[in-house]
């Protein structure tokens, strides 16, 4: 829908048009007749989103702190889950994950050669194991999503090694993100420091566009797609979580139809966060 200068802004701001985003939309456009996909009207929120948004990210940061003085030898992911369960009821949110698409349970917990989307399940941790756990909180309808390794006890050097380089790519995909670069440059940038340091790039899942929805445009990549990929514009809400592999990036689904292991039985490790594109740079909700 067109709007009048003098009409309410469709950020939902409640300023006029012309004070709050005509130029942005003339920006855009220009954008867009260089042949750039351009993010809709939907995917960016306004200041009220983004409170929205920290909110919930206090729970899931509160969460991924806490399970930290979990992680020992002995302990169940169907312990962990439990209490990423009961937390995020306490304080007021739904775990995202609970019944999505027939996910049984209220987060991922990924061990070792697994990528993503592990199951909890009655298997204890043992020493030497890395684990990833995966928390998405639904607080007053806004979705956050983060994740964390855990190291298990003492762990062998390549082990340490593989997450911290993981930690490191997200920091170097994290740095690319600036108002109007493109969301393309996140993987490129990604996949060139992994390669450097030895390490492939799963290909087969990306981070996501979040906010009012669990998934949505854009869809981030974190290896080189050679496309021009969307434009980051300021309120633009995204995951990065790159999953690096020890070996090669191509991965298995196992029978339960979540959980995907490296296809050569070698580690994996991801960090994610979610961030909000700023007027300079960006903001890790968390």
């Amino acid at each position: 829908m067109l709007l009048a200068r003098n009409d309410a802004c469709w950020c939902g701001s409640e300023k006029k048009y012309k004070k709050c985003h005509m130029e942005f939309d003339k920006n855009l456009a220009q954008y867009k007749k260089e042949g750039y996909d351009i993010p809709g009207h939907h995917l960016i929120l306004n200041e009220q989103d983004i409170v929205g948004l920290r909110e919930s990210s206090k729970i899931t940061k509160a969460i991924l702190d806490q399970v930290a003085d979990l992680i020992k030898p002995g302990i169940t992911t169907n312990e962990i889950n439990d209490f990423v369960h009961e937390y995020t009821l306490d304080h007021g949110g739904i775990p995202a994950t609970l019944d999505y698409h027939g996910f049984p349970k209220s987060c991922c917990t990924s061990i070792n050669e697994v990528i993503c989307h592990g199951i909890p399940e009655d298997r204890a941790l043992i020493e030497g194991d890395i684990i990833n756990v995966d928390i998405t909180t639904i607080f007053n309808g806004y979705f956050s999503d983060a994740s964390r390794m855990y190291l298990v006890g003492e762990v062998s050097d390549n082990a340490k090694k593989i997450v911290e380089t993981a930690k490191e790519c997200l920091k170097v995909g994290m740095d690319q993100v600036k108002p109007y670069g493109s969301v393309s440059d996140i993987g490129l940038a990604i996949q060139a420091y992994a390669n450097s340091k030895g390490y492939s790039v799963v290909r087969d899942f990306g981070g996501h566009g979040i906010g009012k929805n669990f998934h949505e445009d854009p869809h981030v990549s974190h290896f080189d797609t050679g496309t021009m990929g969307m434009i980051m514009v300021p309120g633009m809400v995204f995951t990065i979580e790159p999953m690096i592999n020890e070996g090669t990036f191509k991965l298995e689904i196992l029978e339960d139809e979540w959980t995907a292991v490296t296809k050569d039985g070698k580690l994996s490790a991801q960090w994610e966060h979610t961030i909000v594109v700023t007027e300079d740079g960006y903001e890790v909700l968390v």
